[in-house]
């Protein structure tokens, strides 16, 4: 039987993997924050539950519905972290993305509270969504 935590990590894919906002919406903490570093019009800090979906969103609208996050790999650090790697990939006109990036969870009270995104090439990252 998985950690908690990583059942938790692991349902929040699926998730975004189905478009299911009800159910990633159910998976965070009411203000929980999401920080997407990087020089590029989506980068930033989203706090709060409806600005972190409406986050998602944007990955979605500016990558025409192409945007998917593979999960590779969940490792549980401790009672309140799990840390992914997953692999990107979208089109963008005649950009791709196509890279992997870790993501690293604070859980608390079976809450996600936060994620901090590391893209393993940040100036490509940063190339794709510009």
């Amino acid at each position: 039987m998985a950690h908690p935590n990583e059942e938790i990590v692991r349902r929040g894919y699926a998730a975004f993997g189905e478009g299911d906002m009800d159910t990633l919406r159910s998976l965070f903490a009411p203000d929980a924050v999401h920080s997407a570093p990087g020089n590029n019009p989506i980068a930033g800090e989203y706090k709060g539950i409806g600005d972190i979906l409406a986050y998602y969103g944007k990955l979605f609208a500016r990558s025409n519905g192409t945007f998917t996050a593979e999960l590779k790999s969940v490792r549980v650090e401790g009672d309140d972290t799990a840390v992914t790697t997953h692999h990107d990939a979208a089109q963008r006109g005649d950009k791709t993305l196509d890279q992997d990036e870790t993501l690293t969870f604070t859980i608390s009270g079976g809450k996600i509270t936060r994620i901090v995104e590391n893209h393993s090439d940040p100036a490509a990252y940063d190339a794709f969504w510009s």
